[in-house]
C-alpha cells in the first residue's frame, strides 16, 4: 500500500502526460520537483526501501526497465551520455534517475555534478512534451523485442 508520506509512492497519482511507462512493477515519469527535460524517475511501485528491498519480480525486471528507458532517452535526446543514479537517502523508497546530459554542459557539471542544473533547468511543460516522445519511442524498443521474441 503507498505511503502517503513518500514523495516517490506519491507519484502512482502523476498527470499522464508526465509517463513514459507503468506496468504492474514499475514505472518511469518526469517527477515532481525534478522537471528538468530528459530527466525521469524509474521507480519501483511497491514501497520498496532501497535496491536490497526489491523483491526477486523487482529484481529480475529493473535491468530491462532501465535499458529500455535509457536506450529511448538516447535516442529522443542524441545525448552523448544518459545517467542512471540512485542514491537511496533523501526519498529511501527504490528509484533511479534517468538524466540526459546534453553536449552543451560543461566539465564541471558533469557526472555528479549534473545535480546542480536541477534549479534552472525545470520546466515542466517541456519535460513533459520530452516524456511524450520518450514514451513512443520505449514502446517501439518494447515491441520491436516482442517481435524478435515471437519469431
Amino acid at each position: 500500500m503507498p505511503d502517503r508520506e513518500c514523495l516517490i509512492c506519491s507519484m502512482e497519482e502523476v498527470d499522464p502526460a508526465s509517463r513514459v511507462f507503468l506496468d504492474e512493477l514499475w514505472a518511469a515519469e518526469v517527477a515532481p520537483g525534478f522537471e528538468v527535460p530528459g530527466w525521469f524517475f524509474l521507480r519501483a511501485r511497491r514501497h520498496a526501501e532501497k535496491l536490497t528491498g526489491l523483491d526477486e519480480s523487482e529484481t529480475a525486471t529493473f535491468g530491462r526497465h532501465a535499458h529500455d528507458l535509457v536506450s529511448a532517452v538516447e535516442q529522443v535526446t542524441g545525448a552523448p551520455a544518459v545517467y542512471l543514479l540512485s542514491f537511496g537517502e533523501t526519498f529511501r523508497h527504490f528509484h533511479a534517475l534517468v538524466a540526459a546530459r546534453g553536449g552543451e554542459v560543461p566539465p564541471e557539471l558533469r557526472g555528479y555534478g549534473l545535480i546542480q542544473l536541477l534549479a534552472a533547468g525545470r520546466d515542466l511543460p517541456a519535460a513533459q512534451a520530452l516524456a511524450g516522445d520518450v514514451r513512443l519511442v520505449y514502446e517501439e524498443i518494447v515491441r520491436g523485442r516482442e517481435h524478435a521474441a515471437v519469431r
